[in-house]
């Protein structure tokens, strides 16, 4: 049968790339959808490993090719997720999961209706701030920017399946674990999985 999707969304500094990698080194069973992007790479990232680094120009032919299920702009660079790929790994049994924004979960859910999505949020605009100026990878001018572009973004959250609150990583972790597993126990899933099982017992 084929994988399940999910979809985690966040403004930037809410911790979703912190909550996310946690979760796949807790479960092997789920595999992340690598992005591709027109910004910069960041101290310690690396070309294929947390995101497929192209300039501009590759990037709109790649939109033109309709490559990617869902791409926008955000914060002045370009993102996009693999059509190809989602359909590859689902149709293998795999579970995906797509780190992107509210945006590029809209355009998904019009090719994955069935998705299970998932919104992340900061406890408060003050500790937004905090997180973003820990990172000391942006001018104050950034962080200005990308705290009014998440007043924006947390709009947004009515949109989703679940809302994380994350004040405390341990139990937003929890959270989302608590999620997946759920998911994967709705019942019409259970009788994909294990069809035989309940061929015999029901």
């Amino acid at each position: 049968m084929p994988g399940q999707l999910f979809i985690v969304a966040a403004p930037s500094g809410a911790g979703k790339t912190t909550l996310v990698s946690l979760l796949i080194g807790n479960d092997p069973g789920i595999h992340v959808s690598i992005s591709t992007t027109t910004r910069t790479p960041r101290p310690g990232e690396e070309n294929g490993r947390e995101y497929h680094f192209v300039d501009v120009q590759n990037f709109r032919e790649m939109v033109h090719r309709n490559e990617f299920v869902e791409w926008a702009e955000v914060h002045g660079n370009y993102y996009g997720t693999s059509l190809q790929w989602i359909k590859m790994e689902m149709d293998a049994g795999r579970d995906v999961l797509l780190e992107i924004d509210w945006q590029g979960a809209q355009q998904v859910r019009k090719s994955f209706p069935e998705a299970v999505s998932v919104f992340v949020m900061p406890p408060s605009l003050e500790a937004l701030g905090e997180r973003l100026s820990g990172r000391g990878t942006d001018s104050v001018e950034t962080i200005l920017r990308r705290i009014g572009a998440a007043r924006d973004e947390m709009r947004h959250a009515d949109e989703f399946d679940y809302v994380i609150i994350n004040d405390e990583l341990s139990r937003a972790l929890d959270d989302l674990q608590s999620i997946v597993n759920a998911s994967r126990l709705k019942y019409t899933i259970q009788c994909q999985r294990h069809a035989a099982l309940f061929a015999a017992l029901l």
